[in-house]
């Protein structure tokens, strides 16, 4: 990681990487056949770490806004570390057939587990919401949280404040748009809304 931070993800070898590990190229290939294959450990690693920073709150937070704030807030903050290598490496995440995009195939382990943190927001919510929906929103969470990815990349605030201050906004409504959801009046619009969802999945 440091080597990617300072040379950039183009520039580092895997040669390089293996002399600064104090091991033989051969052996580095060994556990890890490319530069992509560290870049997916590394998402598998920062997943962890997301996960068991996450454990302790979901274990007693029972609202949903609660939740859905304290996951995307406790990603900020073990992802701080990173936020240079992001800042640099974000252009190969960004290109749509790049296997280190979050949306890549390659990658689908690491989403699937991070989806999987948004499954637990909202099964763990005593929250009411439409049942249709509760379905549909771990993913559409989890988009959300590519969008929030994407303003952190861009965030030179001290400590990432102005992305704090995103979650502090965004959450309050995006709870009140799901608390809704369940009402007679908006069912209808509910309903066409996963259908559009369904529509551009497919």
């Amino acid at each position: 990681m440091r080597l990617f931070r300072e040379r950039g993800f183009d520039a580092t070898t895997m040669r390089a990487i293996a002399a600064e590990a104090g091991v033989s190229v051969g052996n580095a290939y060994y556990y890890f056949d490319s530069k992509e294959a560290l870049i997916q450990a590394y998402y598998d690693r920062a997943q962890a770490e997301h996960e068991e920073a996450c454990r302790q709150f979901l274990a007693t937070e029972q609202s949903f806004a609660g939740r859905l704030s304290g996951v995307l807030r406790e990603w900020v903050r073990v992802s701080e570390p990173y936020h240079e290598f992001a800042v640099k490496f974000f252009k190969h995440a960004a290109e749509p057939t790049n296997p280190l995009s979050p949306f890549s195939e390659q990658s689908s382990p690491a989403r699937e587990a991070s989806i999987a943190i948004y499954r637990e927001v909202v099964e763990g919510s005593r929250d009411r919401m439409n049942a249709e929906l509760r379905e549909e929103l771990p993913e559409l969470l989890w988009l959300l949280s590519m969008g929030m990815v994407l303003f952190w990349v861009h965030d030179t605030s001290p400590g990432c404040a102005r992305t704090y201050r995103l979650i502090e906004v965004t959450v309050p409504l995006v709870d009140r748009l799901v608390g809704l959801s369940h009402l007679p009046g908006l069912r209808g619009i509910t309903k066409d809304f996963i259908a559009a969802v369904h529509e551009l999945r497919a």
